[in-house]
């Protein structure tokens, strides 16, 4: 065996030895770490909160005429054509701005279609 190839083993030895070093100490600590909180009480985490509000509700329709004004919200319907009842023209003509239902403007929406 050569001198050369000698320290080269010597070396790398030592670095072998220095690395094996660290990593006991390095797990040492990670055993200390998990010790401490494991004594620690561990409060669980809060869910996230996830914005579901673009979803569809998976309810079916309700039947027309049958929807309480509570069902109804403004939504940018503004035209006979696009309502299911009279209740829901209703409500439109008196709760959501810049609806077009009452041509004559006696308060009764969709006269032709669904409050006749």
């Amino acid at each position: 065996m050569k001198v050369k190839d000698l320290a080269v083993l010597v070396v790398l030895g030592a670095v072998a030895l220095f690395g094996y070093d660290k990593y006991k100490s390095y797990a040492a600590d990670e055993v200390q770490s998990q010790a401490v909180q494991a004594s620690r009480p561990v409060r669980p985490a809060s869910p996230p909160v996830e914005d579901r509000s673009w979803i569809k509700s998976d309810a079916a329709p309700a039947a027309p005429g049958s929807a309480s004004a509570g069902a109804f919200k403004c939504d940018g319907r503004t035209h006979c054509s696009q309502m299911t009842s009279c209740a829901e023209a209703t409500y439109f003509l008196r709760h959501c701005p810049g609806t077009q239902m009452d041509g004559n403007n006696d308060g009764e929406p969709c006269e032709r279609q669904w409050c006749n």
